[in-house]
Protein backbone atom coordinates (compact mmCIF):
# COMPACT_ATOMS: atom_id res chain seq x y z
CA UNK A 1 0.00 0.00 0.00
CA UNK A 2 3.05 2.41 0.91
CA UNK A 3 4.82 1.39 -2.76
CA UNK A 4 1.51 2.24 -4.60
CA UNK A 5 1.22 5.51 -2.48
CA UNK A 6 4.64 6.67 -3.18
CA UNK A 7 4.02 5.98 -7.07
CA UNK A 8 0.99 7.80 -7.36
CA UNK A 9 2.76 10.87 -5.62
CA UNK A 10 5.48 10.41 -7.90
CA UNK A 11 2.97 10.56 -10.60
CA UNK A 12 1.28 13.20 -9.71
CA UNK A 13 4.39 15.39 -9.16
CA UNK A 14 5.22 14.04 -12.71
CA UNK A 15 2.50 15.11 -14.40
CA UNK A 16 2.02 18.84 -12.89
CA UNK A 17 6.02 19.33 -13.44
CA UNK A 18 5.07 18.41 -17.19
CA UNK A 19 1.32 20.96 -17.17
CA UNK A 20 3.56 24.15 -15.60
CA UNK A 21 6.32 23.65 -18.10
CA UNK A 22 6.37 25.98 -20.71
CA UNK A 23 6.32 25.18 -24.90
CA UNK A 24 8.57 26.43 -26.74
CA UNK A 25 5.93 28.39 -28.44
CA UNK A 26 5.14 29.90 -25.23
CA UNK A 27 8.72 30.48 -24.65
CA UNK A 28 9.00 32.07 -28.14
CA UNK A 29 6.19 34.15 -27.69
CA UNK A 30 7.25 35.34 -24.14
CA UNK A 31 10.91 36.48 -25.96
CA UNK A 32 8.89 38.43 -28.63
CA UNK A 33 6.99 40.08 -26.06
CA UNK A 34 10.37 41.56 -24.65
CA UNK A 35 10.30 43.73 -27.82
CA UNK A 36 7.43 45.86 -26.78
CA UNK A 37 8.17 49.66 -27.55
CA UNK A 38 9.58 51.72 -30.44
CA UNK A 39 12.78 50.73 -32.65
CA UNK A 40 14.30 52.43 -35.65
CA UNK A 41 17.25 51.57 -37.86
CA UNK A 42 18.02 51.20 -41.35
CA UNK A 43 17.14 48.55 -44.18
CA UNK A 44 19.35 47.01 -46.68
CA UNK A 45 17.90 44.40 -49.27
CA UNK A 46 18.82 41.81 -51.56
CA UNK A 47 18.63 42.54 -54.70
CA UNK A 48 18.64 46.03 -53.64
CA UNK A 49 15.23 47.66 -53.83
CA UNK A 50 15.88 51.84 -54.23
CA UNK A 51 12.39 52.95 -53.13
CA UNK A 52 13.72 51.83 -49.81
CA UNK A 53 17.24 50.82 -49.53
CA UNK A 54 19.29 52.25 -46.50
CA UNK A 55 15.99 53.85 -45.31
CA UNK A 56 15.27 54.41 -41.82
CA UNK A 57 12.91 52.25 -40.85
CA UNK A 58 10.29 53.02 -37.38
CA UNK A 59 9.16 49.63 -35.29
CA UNK A 60 6.92 49.62 -32.76
CA UNK A 61 5.53 46.42 -30.74
CA UNK A 62 2.93 46.86 -28.78
CA UNK A 63 1.31 44.00 -26.38
CA UNK A 64 -2.20 43.57 -26.58
CA UNK A 65 -5.47 41.93 -26.05
CA UNK A 66 -4.29 41.44 -22.64
CA UNK A 67 -1.48 39.75 -23.37
CA UNK A 68 -2.54 37.59 -25.99
CA UNK A 69 -0.95 39.18 -29.34
CA UNK A 70 1.94 41.15 -30.14
CA UNK A 71 1.53 43.79 -32.86
CA UNK A 72 4.27 44.80 -34.94
CA UNK A 73 4.13 47.80 -36.87
CA UNK A 74 6.52 49.17 -39.49
CA UNK A 75 6.97 52.76 -40.99
CA UNK A 76 9.47 54.80 -43.43
CA UNK A 77 10.65 57.86 -43.67
CA UNK A 78 8.16 59.34 -46.89
CA UNK A 79 7.04 55.80 -47.05
CA UNK A 80 3.11 55.82 -47.78
CA UNK A 81 2.95 51.78 -46.65
CA UNK A 82 2.36 50.66 -43.25
CA UNK A 83 2.19 46.70 -42.72
CA UNK A 84 0.84 45.58 -39.16
CA UNK A 85 1.90 41.97 -38.75
CA UNK A 86 -0.49 40.64 -35.65
CA UNK A 87 2.01 37.86 -33.53
CA UNK A 88 -0.06 34.91 -31.01
CA UNK A 89 -0.20 31.44 -29.70
CA UNK A 90 -2.38 29.00 -31.76
CA UNK A 91 -2.70 26.05 -29.17
CA UNK A 92 0.69 25.23 -28.84
CA UNK A 93 1.98 27.17 -32.11
CA UNK A 94 3.25 30.55 -32.60
CA UNK A 95 1.84 32.20 -35.35
CA UNK A 96 2.23 35.53 -37.21
CA UNK A 97 -0.36 37.24 -39.09
CA UNK A 98 0.99 39.44 -41.42
CA UNK A 99 -1.25 42.67 -42.89
CA UNK A 100 1.07 43.36 -46.16
CA UNK A 101 0.64 46.54 -48.02
CA UNK A 102 0.12 43.56 -51.21
CA UNK A 103 -3.30 43.10 -50.02
CA UNK A 104 -2.95 39.92 -48.69
CA UNK A 105 -2.63 38.09 -45.36
CA UNK A 106 0.62 35.63 -45.40
CA UNK A 107 0.10 33.21 -42.31
CA UNK A 108 3.70 31.76 -40.29
CA UNK A 109 4.37 29.30 -37.93
CA UNK A 110 7.47 30.39 -35.30
CA UNK A 111 9.68 28.05 -33.41
CA UNK A 112 12.75 29.71 -31.31
CA UNK A 113 16.54 28.49 -31.83
CA UNK A 114 18.41 26.34 -29.18
CA UNK A 115 19.94 28.66 -27.85
CA UNK A 116 16.77 31.14 -27.39
CA UNK A 117 18.23 34.25 -29.39
CA UNK A 118 16.36 33.69 -32.84
CA UNK A 119 12.55 33.07 -33.31
CA UNK A 120 12.34 32.34 -37.20
CA UNK A 121 8.69 32.04 -38.88
CA UNK A 122 8.09 30.02 -41.82
CA UNK A 123 5.10 30.37 -44.31
CA UNK A 124 1.77 28.48 -43.85
CA UNK A 125 -0.37 29.96 -46.62
CA UNK A 126 -1.47 33.16 -47.87
CA UNK A 127 -5.07 34.24 -47.54
CA UNK A 128 -5.88 37.21 -50.80
CA UNK A 129 -4.48 38.08 -53.75
CA UNK A 130 -0.59 37.75 -54.39
CA UNK A 131 -0.59 39.53 -57.86
CA UNK A 132 2.28 41.41 -56.11
CA UNK A 133 3.96 38.65 -54.32
CA UNK A 134 3.86 37.87 -50.77
CA UNK A 135 5.55 37.80 -47.14
CA UNK A 136 7.26 34.84 -46.96
CA UNK A 137 9.68 34.05 -44.19
CA UNK A 138 10.76 36.02 -40.79
CA UNK A 139 13.70 35.92 -38.27
CA UNK A 140 13.68 38.18 -35.57
CA UNK A 141 17.69 37.32 -33.77
CA UNK A 142 17.53 39.14 -29.92
CA UNK A 143 21.21 40.88 -29.74
CA UNK A 144 20.70 42.14 -26.05
CA UNK A 145 17.54 44.31 -24.44
CA UNK A 146 18.19 47.47 -26.66
CA UNK A 147 19.06 45.86 -30.20
CA UNK A 148 17.97 43.12 -32.43
CA UNK A 149 17.59 42.14 -35.85
CA UNK A 150 14.60 41.22 -38.34
CA UNK A 151 15.06 39.55 -41.72
CA UNK A 152 12.39 39.12 -43.61
CA UNK A 153 11.51 37.67 -46.88
CA UNK A 154 9.19 38.69 -49.47
CA UNK A 155 8.53 36.79 -52.13
CA UNK A 156 7.74 38.27 -55.71
CA UNK A 157 5.94 37.61 -58.63
CA UNK A 158 7.52 34.48 -60.34
CA UNK A 159 8.69 32.98 -57.01
CA UNK A 160 11.84 35.43 -56.66
CA UNK A 161 12.73 36.32 -53.25
CA UNK A 162 13.40 39.60 -52.11
CA UNK A 163 15.39 39.88 -48.51
CA UNK A 164 14.85 42.60 -46.58
CA UNK A 165 17.66 42.93 -43.65
CA UNK A 166 16.99 45.68 -40.68
CA UNK A 167 19.32 46.76 -37.81
CA UNK A 168 17.13 48.07 -35.52
CA UNK A 169 17.91 49.97 -31.90
CA UNK A 170 15.83 50.84 -28.98
CA UNK A 171 14.29 54.58 -29.33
Amino acid sequence: MKSLRFMLSVVLVSLSTVAFAQSDAQKSFDKLKTLAGSWEGHVATLPQEPAIEGKLMQVSFRVTSMGHTLMHEMTGAGRPDDPITMLYLDGDRLLLTHYCDAGNRPRMAGKISPDGKTVEFDFLDVAGSMQYGHMHHAVFTFLDANHHIEDWTYMLPGDKPMHAHFDLQRK
